[in-house]
């Protein structure tokens, strides 16, 4: 069985290398992951925007189901199940013990623009 402190420091490894891997991908869009110019605006019910333009950053949450199995034939693996995709190590035996944990986060966005030449 997996120890808690180890899921804890696998998962938030995983997300944030999602999450740079998803900042480098956003630049070349020219979006922002998690930019570091958001403020909430309070008179519009707590909506991030860009300090700097006033556009608006999109919160992006995520509720993701994390399997881990146990049996006795295999030494157990760890999937992320998102949908009709599974990923992740999976073995067969004839007696497991199979665990799931939800792990829910929230990732500010900045979507890419689009300008208008005629604006």
């Amino acid at each position: 069985m997996i120890k808690l402190e180890d899921f804890v420091s696998e998962t938030l490894r995983q997300v944030l290398n999602g999450v740079v891997k998803a900042q480098e991908h956003a630049s070349e869009l020219g979006g922002e992951v998690n930019p570091s110019t958001a403020r909430f605006r309070t008179d519009q019910g707590m909506q991030l925007y860009d300090k700097h333009d006033g556009s608006l950053i999109e919160r992006v949450d995520f509720d993701v189901a994390v399997t881990t199995t146990e049996g006795t034939e295999t030494k157990g693996g760890i999937g992320v199940f998102v949908g009709p995709l599974g990923l992740g190590s999976q073995g067969q035996s004839n007696a497991t013990n199979q665990s799931t944990s939800n792990i829910k986060f929230t990732v500010p966005v900045k979507f890419p623009t689009h300008t208008s030449e005629n604006a």
